[in-house]
Order: C-alpha cells, then structure tokens, then sequence
C-alpha cells in the first residue's frame, strides 16, 4: 500500500509486562531471526535525536490525534558512527512510512546545534526535505530517547517483532555520541513496549503468538514519553 508516494506498513504497539515478553521470546526464536544489528541476546543499542519546530508541531500532532504527522530524527546504533542515519517517520492513520538517509559524522555535529545548513545542496530527497523544513520551521533538538531492542524478523510481509526497553531521556546536553549523557528513566522497568510491523498481511501463526501474550493496543510514542519527561525533569 503507497500513499503519497510512500510505501506503508502496518503498526500494531502494546505493553506487556517483562515476564510476558520473556514468554513470547521463547516462543518466536525457533520462527523467526534477529535482527543484525543485534549484538548478542539482548539485542542492541538505539539511541535517536529527535527534532521539532518552535511550535513543537510534532509533539502537539501525536497528541492530538492528527491523521498525517511526520517527525525527524539522528538515529545510531550500538553508540557507533559508523552508521548515522537521518530519518523521517510519517504516520497516516494507522500506516506508518520511515524514510532514511545517512550522514556524515560532521553533518550530525552541525545539525545537533541548529545548523541545518550542513544538508545544504545535498541532492537527497530526504536530506533536501529536512533542510527545507528546518529553515522554514525553525525546527532544533529537542531530546534524545534511548533504549535496548530485542528485534525479530520474518521475510513473509517483511514482519518486525521488538522488544523496546529501558527507555531513557536526556536530560541536560543532546549529544548522542556521549557515553556518559546524562539520561532519567522513561518507562518503569518492568514494562516493555512489544511493537509489531509488517507490510500486507500478519501470519496467522504470528498474529497468535502476539495474542496470547499481548493486551489491548496503546498509542504508544517513546518520542513523547521521553519529551514529557524531559519537560518534568526540568519543571
């Protein structure tokens, strides 16, 4: 399915209780892979810098419901540059889109103080969409979310399973390259965030898996967890 000329996916979220995802874990290894950036059982190391306008647009849409939202951010993994990925994540209802493009080391060091001018002249759609948007919102950091994610694949409908935990918030400086950023807990421990995407259609298999140990679905935007929290720390 294509909307706007963007291939969607369907995303389904919920909590579970951390015995819970132990459960589903043990069930869904023998079916499905990790994924690569996986770095042992645990999964990997995600760390985002998120942007918004002076506005905070993105922030007000997700809470408000708004079919069409769209939202920026500085993806790494592992705390590693070898892979810096800036990307958009558009949502249409209840579709999702994610559009990505790598940058540069010193492109990131730029736009992490508001200097959008790195993307100049790039010829990147996304890079020359973001450039746009930043100088014509005035959008700027606004907070890094950090987590662990236990990730599975299944080739059939390009279906994702992950388990998203220990979700943290900056809380003073933004830099995702910091291994001593100082970050507050988002989320309470037990609790993890089960996401599952896929193209067309869910497995039967998977959809019952997900069932037995899944609840009701939640609106569930660790962008917006981390940025009240971020707002609490600081009030």
């Amino acid at each position: 399915m294509e909307f706007s000329g963007k291939k969607l996916r369907h995303e389904l979220k919920y909590y579970i209780h951390e015995h819970e995802g132990i459960g589903l874990r043990h069930r869904i290894r023998p079916l499905m892979r990790m994924d690569d950036h996986s770095i042992g059982t645990e999964g990997y190391h995600i760390r985002s810098l998120y942007f918004d306008n002076v506005h905070e647009a993105s922030l007000y849409d997700k809470n408000n419901g708004i079919f069409q939202r769209k939202k920026y951010r500085i993806r790494i993994y592992n705390c590693s540059d070898r892979v810096i990925k800036l990307e958009r994540k558009s949502k249409f209802n209840d579709y999702i889109a994610k559009e990505s493009a790598s940058i540069t080391r010193e492109q990131y060091e730029r736009l992490a103080i508001g200097d959008a001018s790195a993307l100049k002249g790039e010829s990147h759609p996304l890079l020359q969409d973001f450039y746009h948007d930043a100088v014509s919102g005035r959008m700027l950091p606004t907070v890094v979310v950090d987590y662990i994610r236990e990730a599975y694949i299944y080739p059939v409908s390009d279906v994702r399973i992950t388990f998203d935990k220990r979700l943290k918030a900056s809380i003073q400086s933004m830099d995702i390259f910091d291994p001593d950023l100082p970050m507050v807990e988002s989320i309470a421990s037990p609790k993890t965030i089960l996401e599952v995407k896929y193209n067309q259609f869910l497995p039967e298999f998977i959809q019952n898996l997900v069932r037995m140990s899944a609840h009701n679905r939640s609106s569930i935007s660790k962008y917006v967890i981390c940025r009240e929290k971020r707002k609490s720390y600081a009030d």
